[in-house]
């Protein structure tokens, strides 16, 4: 049965969230205390998290980024924060999905049924020592930090874990990138290399990728988990 991990500290609507849930046959479990959230989510061992984002001592936001960085999802945001930003910024930290409160019963079923069957058809979060990729959002995770990745980024990043600690070649990468190396330029395969780089310095990740001078690149400093 699926596992439904609720994370509101309104009780009144923690309490309606729950009715709904349990209705539609899911097994609930209700966050209530909210001095160390992340222990009890963990410990519910959830199919999927309703999250609110205006919560007491950590935010939604921090909650979703550590469980992003932990493996755990689907996460569905549910509140009544309804600025873009807001949105965004949940989507680039793992989020799956963003509802806005209030939210009509059958929406909110639906949303959970969609990611319950996507999750189902994609694979296990991808990890390399300090490193975690969710191929689902294209979310890097590390150190407790997260960045969102291009779709090239991505298509690098999953190619090297999946390899590590081997070499991939550059014409592994031009064959994921683009198909086959001909007619491809190699200097593009640089510049696409030189913004992967770039993007993994934000979380302090760019020395994990060691080029191999004329071979290819190759994810080091790690071990497969």
């Amino acid at each position: 049965m699926t596992n439904i991990v609720i994370v509101e500290d309104d009780p009144f609507l923690r309490e309606e969230l729950q009715h709904i849930l349990q209705k539609e046959g899911y097994s609930v479990v209700s966050i209530s205390a909210f001095d160390s959230p992340i222990e009890g989510i963990i410990q519910a061992n959830p199919s999927l998290v309703l999250l609110d984002l205006n919560l007491p001592n950590m935010s939604g936001f921090q909650i979703c980024r550590t469980l992003k960085a932990k493996g755990i999802g689907p996460i569905l945001v549910l509140t009544a924060r309804n600025e873009l930003l807001d949105e965004l910024h949940a989507l680039e930290l793992g989020a799956d999905d963003f509802l806005n409160k209030p939210c009509h019963p059958k929406r909110l079923i639906a949303r959970i049924e969609k990611l319950q069957q996507l999750y189902a058809t994609i694979p296990a979060l991808l990890k390399w020592g300090e490193l975690t990729f969710d191929e689902r959002a294209n979310i890097l995770y590390a150190a407790q930090q997260s960045v969102a990745l291009s779709e090239n980024e991505a298509i690098m990043m999953k190619l090297f874990i999946k390899n590590a600690p081997s070499i991939v070649t550059k014409e592994q990468l031009f064959t994921a990138l683009w198909g086959n190396s001909e007619f491809v330029d190699e200097n593009i395969l640089q510049v696409n290399m030189t913004r992967l780089r770039k993007t993994l310095e934000k979380v302090g990740a760019s020395h994990f990728i060691q080029t191999v001078r004329g071979v290819g690149y190759q994810l080091v400093g790690g071990e497969i988990l």
